[in-house]
């Protein structure tokens, strides 16, 4: 079964064009422990949402899980992890984190709960509902 996720990348480091350009990239960076097990959690075809934090603070497309947790090579101690994320599509309407937080139905969405983790899981229900908003 496909698990879905939101994966955060501040635009000026690594964006949504960025991601498209390559296709495929290996998610990495991540340094924190909570974040790095939901990585070590993701599996072959998991579906994530590509969130702009800082600037922008949006949902802007639609990644998926290339290759599973592996050694993040930009980092020497072998304790953190990557994942290869591939661009999938740009969704038809950004969705914003103030819309987000407007939703009652996104309530206990991890996003919001948790606003500085950097990789998060969504259940199927709040997936239902973003993509609903992002006119998918």
């Amino acid at each position: 079964m496909t698990a879905h996720w939101l994966v955060k990348s501040e635009p000026d480091a690594f964006s949504w064009d960025q991601q498209v350009a390559v296709g495929v990239e290996p998610w990495t960076g991540v340094r924190n422990a909570l974040a790095a097990r939901n990585l070590r959690e993701m599996r072959l075809g998991d579906l994530a949402f590509f969130y702009h934090s800082n600037e922008g603070r949006e949902i802007v497309g639609i990644v998926e899980v290339a290759r599973e947790a592996y050694p993040d090579p930009t980092e020497e101690s072998g304790r953190w992890c990557c994942v290869d994320m591939r661009a999938l599509r740009s969704v038809p309407r950004r969705v914003t984190l103030a819309a987000m937080k407007a939703e009652p139905r996104l309530e206990g969405l991890a996003l919001i709960r948790q606003s500085r983790l950097s990789v998060v899981p969504v259940s199927p229900a709040h997936w239902a509902v973003l993509s609903e908003m992002a006119g998918l």
